[in-house]
Formats: structure tokens, sequence, C-alpha cells
């Protein structure tokens, strides 16, 4: 399997993008779902079968969630929060990222009718 970068690029700023847009609404659900959305544009991207749209979906939500994770650290930080604390919460939901991102990529893949 190739992993398509550009597919996974455009997939991490629309996941960054609208994290930033739906985290003024919601904190919690509003970067699941902008994950999500990212990983069903990167899964639907794909050429290939339903397991190649979930890796790259993955790929999409582990970048994204990384990005994620160092702005939510220098954001919590310049309001005094202890980092370690921050810091255990961001990788738990960087890790639900990637697996979000993952599902994503299997409901775009899904979506274009292609077979594992």
């Amino acid at each position: 399997m190739i992993v398509s970068w550009r597919a996974v690029i455009i997939g991490a700023v629309i996941a960054i993008v609208l994290a930033i847009i739906f985290g003024m609404v919601s904190l919690i659900y509003g970067p699941m779902i902008a994950v999500l959305i990212a990983g069903i544009v990167v899964g639907y991207m794909v050429d290939t079968d339903i397991a190649t749209g979930a890796v790259h979906g993955g790929i999409a939500g582990l970048i994204g969630g990384i990005i994620a994770l160092i702005l939510g650290l220098l954001i919590g930080s310049s309001f005094g929060l202890a980092g370690s604390i921050i810091g255990a919460a961001l990788i738990i939901a960087w890790i639900i990222d990637i697996i979000v991102g993952a599902i994503g990529g299997i409901i775009g893949s899904a979506v274009t009718g292609r077979r594992m």
C-alpha cells in the first residue's frame, strides 16, 4: 500500500480548521466531529479499498492530532494550567483522534462502493 500524502495532508488541514471552528461550540465533541469529517474526506479521496481508507484516515487523524496536541499545550499553559494534566488529557484525545479518523476513512471508502 502506498500512502497518498496529498489526501492525508488535505485531511489533516481539514481536521485542524474544523476542530478550531467546532471547538468553539463544544470542546469535547467538536474536534472529534472534525476528525471524523476529515477521515471521511480522506477515505473518499483514496482510490483503493476500505482498509486503505481506514489507514489514510488514521494517519490524517494522527497528524491533525499532533498539531492539535501542540496547540492545546501552548494554549493551556498560557492559562496557567498544569502541563502534565493537559498533556495526559491531550494524549488520550490524540489516540481517540486516530481511531475516529480511521472510522471516518472506512465510512468515506464505503460511500464510494469499494470492496475490501
